[in-house]
């Protein structure tokens, strides 16, 4: 149980203790169903994310203003947005998610390493509709009771996107009762990334759950190709946010179908 999984859980732990998620906010939600616009949509469906550093890359863009940038993306054709609210690696924080969901009204993702209900209680104070769960924190025994988690979170009028990396992960996620599920190509332990791992996942999946491919995703190639794999929706952060024109690259995958 060392590596970055550990430090991920410790940072959470930390910000939590920091007072970071003692919100004063009581926003309201997106009026936008996103299961619906997935299973509608004609292209691609992509959550686009909002994160300046990453503890793959480290820094991936200056910290700027968040709310241009979610413009942007959704000009851009974005369905949704992730936006990063842990402070550490990431260079996150709640208060560029509430500046956003005062501006925008498409569903917004709580990114962060969820580990207990103050982050949840946060999640709704700011307006989120979706939040995050890491399938691996559960099953490598760091934080417990993942479905006290997904109905605390249901009470609270949240959708769950519950992430996984490997098939037996996956397999653990599908005995859940998580509106989304996510695959997340990159190892959070290690770091590595293999964009096959969505179709490995996803060989001999009956397609009977809403599933988002995340991580690794930079090109229309790779848009198509994991969606040729069964993923309905894509999860992309780092090639957007590394781009000088975020507009024309969200643009581009989206119209890779």
């Amino acid at each position: 149980m060392d590596g970055i999984l550990r430090k991920l859980f410790e940072n959470s732990r930390s910000a939590i203790n920091n007072g970071v998620y003692d919100i004063q906010e009581n926003l309201l939600q997106s009026n936008q169903d996103f299961i619906k616009i997935i299973k509608e949509n004609k292209h691609v469906t992509l959550i686009t994310e909002i994160k300046f550093s990453s503890p793959s890359l480290g820094k991936i863009k200056k910290v700027s203003d968040p709310v241009k940038i979610a413009k942007a993306m959704i000009k851009g054709g974005a369905k949704a947005i992730s936006i990063l609210t842990q402070p550490h690696l990431f260079s996150g924080s709640p208060g560029f998610f509430i500046k956003i969901r005062k501006e925008v009204n498409v569903p917004l993702l709580m990114k962060d390493i969820i580990i207990d209900k103050i982050q949840i209680d946060a999640a709704k104070k700011i307006g989120a509709d979706y939040i995050l769960l890491i399938q691996s924190l559960f099953d490598q025994g760091f934080v417990h009771e993942i479905d006290e988690l997904i109905e605390y979170g249901h009470k609270n009028s949240l959708k769950i996107l519950l992430e996984s990396h490997t098939m037996k992960e996956f397999e653990n996620s599908l005995k859940t009762k998580a509106d989304i599920l996510g695959i997340n190509n990159r190892n959070l332990d290690t770091l590595e990334l293999d964009i096959n791992n969505t179709k490995k996942i996803l060989k001999n999946f009956d397609k009977s759950r809403i599933v988002i491919s995340e991580s690794g995703i930079e090109t229309p190639e790779d848009i198509r190709f994991l969606h040729n794999c069964g993923a309905n929706a894509f999860l992309v952060g780092s090639s957007i946010m590394k781009s000088d024109n975020i507009e024309d690259s969200v643009s581009k995958l989206v119209n890779a179908i």
